[in-house]
């Protein structure tokens, strides 16, 4: 059945969502972009969804306005300036030969080929593994990420990281590279001129733009997985790192009607994966179109789990412009219907637009992960992707074809992308 980790901390992250919302239709309003429909109001739907969603709703709805602890920075200057000195602070911690293993030119190809959802084993990832940093500066790198990312998302970070070192610990796999994560640069830190941060190892790829010069925070493209769905930690805090993702996807598709949910589930979920060039293709489903403006702010609130994780200017800015052509944006849907993670094989879903691209897919096995009384596949083993089809990368590379794997969640080939897996025939 469904387990959550803080009722605190799904408040806080709902009132983070409902800022960065309503700051979008503010933005939409102001005539930053005209298209699409206002999504400001406040969120009244999720507290109707399913009994298994029905806890969090409420304390979400007498949650007080202090409540506001899940974003260090509130512009995107203040985000880049602290991410910009945490790096900084970083490097300087660094030999100069970890430098240079840890730098790269702005525009690099490397940029597109260095991110998976494989392990580390599979697909070298770019930069300085952390697991070969002291203690210094292994904490220096982390605060990097501290300094980019909201309170909400680093927890989701973390809580990724930790399962992965869970699976290692508690698990039969034999993929030892899991707890295995890299940092890399390209382009020199600063607050006026275009740098990206990527970090990431199995269940995680960040790939994050800032320039200040253009006030701008990109994240695509993404990577953010799951494995497993719960586990509790040796100090005995329970830890479920997708809870909110969950909680929104079901908040979504219990506010559409029956036909509503017959259309969208009767469409074709797809796969845009790393490893290769996608036509991110939008297939069949329930359109933007279709749905009401309450509908689309549930929409968006999903969405934000991934085009949201900074201050509240940058994903207001975000979330605007996918706004605007949420008319044209192609939601699909497989699976389970309630959110119960005690039944079923969990979900997968895609959410594919001029702006957006989300996949979200169930990975059918454990991988070799297995711990007794843990759920290691299905609801517990999720990998996502996080596309900007006209802005990958903020375009400052192509995408290039990557290390001869197929790289997805359920895309050609089908290779599941667990602990453990064998890397799949190009297709």
């Amino acid at each position: 059945m469904r387990q959550t980790t803080s009722d605190t901390t799904t408040s806080a992250r709902r009132l983070l969502r409902r800022g960065a919302l309503q700051a979008a239709s503010a933005l939409m309003i102001g005539g930053l972009v005209l298209t699409g429909c206002s999504a400001g109001s406040t969120d009244t739907s999720a507290s109707e969804a399913t009994a298994q969603s029905s806890s969090t709703s409420t304390t979400d709805s007498t949650s007080s306005d202090s409540d506001t602890s899940t974003s260090d920075a509130a512009t995107t200057a203040s985000t880049i300036s602290d991410t910009t000195a945490a790096a900084e602070a970083f490097m300087a911690t660094l030999t100069d030969e970890q430098i240079e293993t840890l730098t790269y030119e702005y525009d690099d190809e490397t940029k597109s080929t260095s991110w998976s959802n494989f392990p580390v084993t599979f697909v070298d990832r770019a930069g300085l593994n952390l697991a070969d940093l002291t203690d210094e500066q292994r904490a220096a790198a982390l605060e990097v990420l501290e300094g980019l990312l909201s309170e909400e998302s680093y927890a989701m970070v973390e809580g990724i990281m930790g399962g992965d070192e869970y699976l290692l610990e508690n698990s039969s796999t034999t993929e030892d590279s899991l707890g295995q994560y890299y940092i890399a640069f390209f382009g020199d830190p600063s607050d006026t001129d275009a740098w990206s941060i990527q970090f990431g190892g199995h269940h995680l790829g960040i790939n994050a733009d800032l320039n200040g010069a253009e006030s701008a925070i990109t994240f695509a493209p993404t990577h953010l997985g799951v494995q497993p769905a719960v586990y509790t930690t040796e100090d005995g805090e329970e830890v479920q790192p997708f809870d909110a993702i969950y909680t929104d996807a079901f908040a979504f598709f219990d506010s559409l009607t029956e036909e509503q949910q017959a259309t969208l589930t009767s469409g074709d979920v797809s796969m845009c994966a790393p490893g290769g060039t996608c036509d991110f293709s939008t297939g069949s489903g329930l359109t933007g179109a279709d749905l009401t403006a309450e509908q689309k702010e549930l929409l968006l609130e999903l969405i934000a789990n991934w085009a949201g994780m900074a201050d509240e200017e940058t994903n207001a800015a975000e979330l605007a412009e996918i706004e605007a052509t949420l008319d044209d944006t192609v939601i699909a849907w497989s699976g389970e219907t309630t959110y119960d993670m005690s039944t079923g094989d969990g979900i997968s879903f895609s959410i594919s637009g001029p702006d957006v691209y989300v996949a979200f897919q169930a990975q059918e096995g454990s991988a070799g992960a297995d711990v007794d009384g843990v759920t290691t596949s299905g609801w517990g083993h999720v990998h996502t992707i996080y596309r900007d089809p006209s802005n990958d990368y903020a375009g400052s590379v192509p995408q290039q074809e990557g290390s001869g794997m197929a790289g997805g969640p359920g895309g050609e080939g089908d290779a599941p992308g667990g602990a453990g897996d064998t890397p799949p025939e190009r297709p």
